[in-house]
């Protein structure tokens, strides 16, 4: 799967225009948010945001910054969890939870050495994924994708605990985010 069509799958699963009440985020086109848009540059009004401008905004800040694409390099079906985790979660949360199931991962330190879960895409991060998938096969990433699932659905929960007004969200971040 290309990032393109990560972009293509994306923006259509996020669709046009919402301004939600409860959404902390406030307006939105294409799954971006206007602080996201302003902060890069865009100073149209949110209705009328480009596709294209969106398209390359996930590129340029959810894949190549993120330094996902040198995980899809070595684990395709992960990288498209990170991103798609990254959009919306933030790029340093998605690679946090890679970073922990890895450190969970490496039976005691044996396979590789625990990570700075840190948010950061490095050659640490790289080399125990390229460990990880070495001593667990193929199978491997999809434990990963699994894991990282896994700790996206309970921050869903979290959240919605800790803002009422969030579960307003909870199904469809549910029902659309995970696996």
């Amino acid at each position: 799967m290309t990032i393109e069509t990560l972009i293509d799958e994306v923006i259509a699963r996020e669709g046009g225009f919402v301004d939600h009440p409860a959404d902390r985020g406030g307006p939105t086109r294409w799954g971006l948010t206007e602080a996201v848009a302003r902060r890069n540059g865009y100073d149209g009004p949110m209705r009328t945001l480009p596709r294209s401008v969106a398209a390359d905004l996930y590129r340029r800040l959810y894949w190549e910054r993120p330094r996902f694409a040198d995980v899809a390099a070595r684990a395709p079906d992960l990288a498209a969890e990170l991103f798609d985790t990254g959009i919306n979660m933030g790029p340093k949360v998605a690679t946090g939870f890679l970073q922990r199931a890895l450190n969970a991962l490496n039976r005691g330190a044996t396979d590789y050495a625990d990570l700075r879960v840190d948010g950061a895409i490095g050659p640490a991060t790289l080399a125990a994924l390229d460990a990880f998938l070495a001593s667990r096969g193929t199978l491997g990433e999809a434990v990963l994708v699994k894991a990282c699932d896994a700790l996206q659905g309970a921050r869903y929960l979290d959240l919605a605990e800790q803002r009422p007004a969030n579960e307003a969200f909870l199904y469809g971040w549910l029902a659309n985010r995970l696996g």
